[in-house]
Formats: C-alpha cells, sequence, structure tokens
C-alpha cells in the first residue's frame, strides 16, 4: 500500500512539474520561424553595343564659289537616305558613336551670269562620323545625350554637268576634294523595353571642300559650302 502512494505522488509531481514548465516556455518558442535568407538582387549583364537604323535628311547651307567669277554662288541639294550607327558604351553614360551612309548631291552655279544655273556637276558622299558622346540614364525610358566628333567626308564617282547655261558655260570636268570636318550632336532614345527603342538625332557639320573643274572658257576653281544639317529618325537596338 506505502508503494503504491509513493508512486502515485511521483506520478503527480511529475505531471505538476510538467505542466509548471509548459506554462513558462514564451509563446511561440516552441515553433521558432527560419530566419529570413537575403538574396542580392539579379544584376542585369552589361552590353556595350548598341545599333540604331535611322532615316536621314541632309540639309546643307547652298553656299559655295567660283573663285575666276565675281558674284558667283554654288547650290547644292539636300538628299533623304538611310543610315546605320554603331555605339560603343565605355561606361553607362560615356560612348562612342560611328555613323554610316552614302548620298548624292548635285552642285549648280548661282549668282553672276557666267555661273548662274550652271550644271556643274554631281557626285557621291561618304561621310562617316565618329562622336564621343555623353548619354543622361537618371530619367527613366527617356534618354538624351550630346556628343561632338569628327567627320572625314570622301567623294566619289563624280561626274560634270557638261550642258551650257544661258550664258555659253559648260563644266567638263569636277572633282569635290575629301576633307575633314569638326560635328556637333544633340539626340535622345526612347527605350520601349530592354532593347528596343525609338531615336532622334541631329548633327552639324562645318563642311567646306575645295573644288577644281574644267570647262569650255577654261579651268576653275572654288569652295563648295556645304555645311550640313544631319537630321535623323529611326529605331534603337541595345544588345
Amino acid at each position: 500500500m506505502n508503494k503504491s502512494v509513493r508512486m502515485l505522488r511521483s506520478l503527480v509531481t511529475a505531471t505538476v512539474f510538467g505542466v509548471i514548465a509548459v506554462a513558462t516556455v514564451p509563446a511561440g518558442a516552441a515553433d521558432v520561424a527560419p530566419k529570413p535568407v537575403y538574396k542580392a538582387p539579379a544584376i542585369e549583364p552589361f552590353n556595350p553595343w548598341m545599333i540604331r537604323l535611322r532615316a536621314l535628311g541632309v540639309v546643307t547651307r547652298n553656299s559655295g564659289v567660283v573663285d575666276q567669277v565675281a558674284g558667283s554662288g554654288l547650290s547644292t541639294t539636300d538628299t533623304v537616305v538611310p543610315e546605320l550607327d554603331i555605339t560603343y558604351f565605355f561606361t553607362k553614360n560615356i560612348a562612342a558613336e560611328l555613323i554610316l551612309g552614302v548620298t548624292k548631291h548635285h552642285v549648280t552655279g548661282t549668282g553672276a551670269a557666267a555661273t548662274n544655273g550652271l550644271d556643274v556637276g554631281k557626285a557621291w558622299l561618304l561621310p562617316p562620323t565618329l562622336t564621343l558622346q555623353y548619354h543622361f540614364t537618371e530619367l527613366g525610358a527617356f534618354k538624351p545625350y550630346v556628343g561632338a566628333g569628327v567627320n572625314y567626308t570622301v567623294f566619289f564617282s563624280q561626274t560634270a554637268g557638261n550642258v551650257a547655261n544661258a550664258a555659253g558655260v559648260i563644266v567638263t570636268r569636277s572633282h569635290l576634294h575629301n576633307t575633314w570636318s569638326p560635328a556637333l550632336q544633340i539626340g535622345f532614345d526612347y527605350m520601349i523595353d530592354r532593347h528596343w527603342g525609338f531615336n532622334v538625332d541631329v548633327k552639324k557639320l562645318w563642311l567646306r571642300p575645295s573644288w577644281d573643274g574644267d570647262s569650255n572658257v577654261g579651268p576653275l576653281t572654288g569652295k563648295v559650302n556645304l555645311d550640313p544639317w544631319l537630321i535623323g529618325a529611326g529605331v534603337t537596338y541595345k544588345f
């Protein structure tokens, strides 16, 4: 009997201490939530290449002179051509752009009677232009930029007018000389998504090639002040 009482007392004592122990455990301590795992945000790889395809309007100054004719002038036609540019980003803000395209222009005389209406000739131009740019990247999808650089224009497939004007002057040979010019630039890209966007770009060149030719009245020399505005719009693709 005593043995049974002692066992009962031990059972009651263990039960009481167990209840007390459970009651003193802080709420939620039995189910400790795991510490959150921090994941660094994904960083998109930086690709430095961008290309653009634009329709380019070449708007010339319509100025020039034939040295042998006082009061003479020269006029050059405007044109619209496709143009490709390739841009390489050294950083997210600093880039270099090279534009490629060819244009065709027709030069005619103005001013004095000897040159007025004179068909001087036609020429194709290859005007690669390299600019160093700064891109503003804090404006969301709208990404304006400015640039400055240099142009070197190559004239090829040149032909003389070989047509008499009212004064009876005929140009039988026409040659524009390759030349350098400074270039300034302003434009923007508006990005539709990570890769595709819309571009508007304006450049100013101070392009003034010297010119020489032959005519039925003797050798001729002069300068054609093209000084074109290059106004382009098209699509952007960022790799």
